[in-house]
C-alpha cells in the first residue's frame, strides 16, 4: 500500500503553492511519532499544543518561536549513574519537534505539568490587514459640478 501523495499533478496546474507542498512534503517525512502530541482549537482564534514528555524536567526542553516555525527540542541531563535498570520503558530519547505555523499564528506562554508541556498559540492578524469599512462620500465640488447645471437651468 503506498503512503506517500504525489504533488506532481497538482503543481503542474497551480502557481505560488509551492510552499504548502512542500511542507505537506516534509510532514509526511518526519514524522516519526515521538513524542506524541495534540493540537486543540480553545476558539475562533486561539489553539493549544500539548506534548507528552514524560521523563524530561522543564530545564532539558526548549521551545522556540521564529517566524512561521514553533521547534521543540528536548535533551535530558545525564544521569547521575546511581542505580542499574531492568527495564526502562519511558523513552528519554533527545527529540526535535517542529510545528509549522500559518502566517500571523503567535507563540505564546508554555507550561510544564504531570509530563505535559503546553504551548499556547493565537491567532493575531496585524490592523493594515484586517478588513475595514470605507465609508462612501461626495465632495461638495463633485456635487457642486453635477448639480451646478441643473441648478442653473431650474432656476432660469
Amino acid at each position: 500500500m503506498r503512503t506517500n501523495i504525489d504533488f506532481a499533478p497538482y503543481r503542474r496546474s497551480t502557481v505560488g503553492f509551492d510552499r504548502l507542498f512542500n511542507l505537506l512534503e516534509a510532514g509526511a517525512r518526519e514524522d516519526d511519532g515521538y513524542p506524541s502530541f495534540d493540537i486543540l482549537k480553545n476558539g475562533e482564534d486561539s489553539y493549544r499544543i500539548t506534548l507528552a514528555v514524560a521523563g524530561f524536567h522543564p530545564e532539558d526542553i526548549d521551545v522556540v518561536a521564529q517566524q512561521n516555525l514553533l521547534t521543540v527540542t528536548g535533551k535530558r541531563a545525564e544521569e547521575d549513574g546511581s542505580g542499574e535498570y531492568l527495564h526502562r520503558g519511558i523513552a528519554s530519547r533527545p527529540f526535535e519537534r517542529r510545528f509549522q505555523l500559518a502566517d500571523f499564528i503567535e507563540a505564546g506562554t508554555a507550561s510544564f505539568e504531570n509530563g505535559l508541556l503546553s504551548i499556547a498559540l493565537r491567532r493575531v492578524v496585524p490592523e493594515a490587514m484586517k478588513p475595514r469599512r470605507i465609508e462612501i462620500s461626495g465632495s461638495p465640488a463633485a456635487i457642486d459640478r453635477i448639480e451646478g447645471p441643473e441648478k442653473d437651468r431650474a432656476a432660469a
